[in-house]
């Protein structure tokens, strides 16, 4: 089921892109969206679909679990992630990232069990990683700004680090499942997990920003920025970490629309 919606998310990124070109803003576009037209009607589907689906379920995981349950399942889904974020870095000239990375995974999921991230306590934070970082890092230009189906704000070049991102994480990891119903499950307690952490974030977003849309893409723009910078003046061997909190907390705002 999730090689269909690689197709399909495929399919999608070029569709808008396409009505974007024929259905462009009045007046002159923003160099940065010149989809602007078509990325607002998907930004409005998605918000229908979170609104109507994905929210209401967040809530209710939220009011039948606890705290301590809920930090548990992110850890759990953010450690199997450690892997593949290290090996971006190290992609990326970023040695030193990559080993603490690997050094996360290994001290989370052996005396954390992988349920608590023991190394995050212990003053090893985690640094978010993915593919579209390091095609940035490789001098891959980001393309235009575009609304992807349910996954929220990209671009051309972070639409295409999003597919090789779900191959490993979900496919590649879902593989080692033989059972297809536990499998499904855990997919869809993932995507309830990430939903339910941003629930604080999009209301927020809700009450303080005049324009969603544009608040979300200025802040998504930003911090993916902010990210290619900073890994890209790590590979030239020049520490830079003023904007990686700052990035971080950002990216985790904008990985989903408006909700």
């Amino acid at each position: 089921m999730v090689v269909p919606f690689i197709k399909a998310l495929s399919c999608a990124v070029l569709c808008t892109a396409l009505i974007g070109c024929a259905a462009g803003p009045a007046g002159p576009p923003n160099p940065r969206d010149p989809f602007e037209a078509a990325n607002r009607s998907m930004f409005a589907f998605n918000d229908g679909v979170d609104r109507a689906v994905l929210k209401p379920l967040a809530q209710g995981y939220q009011a039948v679990t606890t705290p301590d349950i809920r930090n548990c399942i992110n850890n759990m889904f953010l450690n199997v992630g450690e892997i593949w974020a290290g090996a971006n870095s190290a992609l990326q000239g970023r040695q030193e990232d990559a080993l603490t990375t690997l050094g996360r995974f290994l001290l989370n999921t052996s005396l954390g069990l992988g349920c608590f991230d023991w190394a995050g306590a212990n003053g090893a934070k985690r640094i978010p990683n993915d593919f579209g970082v390091t095609l940035g890092v490789w001098g891959l230009s980001t393309g235009p700004y575009v609304v992807l189906p349910i996954l929220g704000p990209s671009n051309a070049r972070d639409g295409v680090g999003k597919l090789a991102d779900l191959y490993v994480n979900q496919i590649e990891v879902g593989t080692s499942i033989q059972n297809v119903g536990l499998r499904n499950s855990l997919y869809g307690l993932e995507l309830l997990a990430r939903r339910e952490a941003l629930l604080g974030i999009s209301d927020t977003i809700d009450k303080t920003a005049l324009d969603s849309y544009s608040f979300i893409r200025d802040a998504y723009l930003q911090s993916r920025a902010a990210q290619v910078r900073g890994a890209a003046a790590e590979a030239d061997h020049i520490p830079n970490y003023d904007d990686s909190d700052d990035a971080s907390a950002t990216q985790t705002a904008t990985d989903s629309p408006k909700k």
